[in-house]
């Protein structure tokens, strides 16, 4: 998720649209832009923008293998 916006612990962050407010306690550098990993509410890890993708591409194959294996 990329951070859009901080106020002091919290940030909200977007990916593909999908908005949260998040806990950024965990990442001493926090900033407007980077890219995060985000577990429950915190902000676990920051990654590039490379792997952002990357993570976002493997969690949506992910989600459309879990469609077709379960279809209604």
């Amino acid at each position: 998720m990329q951070i859009e916006f901080i106020d002091s612990q919290m940030a909200t962050v977007n990916v593909g649209g999908t908005r949260r407010d998040v806990s950024i306690a965990f990442i001493d550098d926090a900033a407007v832009g980077d890219y995060v990993l985000v577990h429950a509410g915190f902000a676990i890890k920051k990654i590039d923008e490379r792997e952002a993708e990357e993570t976002v591409r493997l969690l949506n194959k992910l989600a459309g293998h879990a469609r077709n294996e379960n279809p209604k």
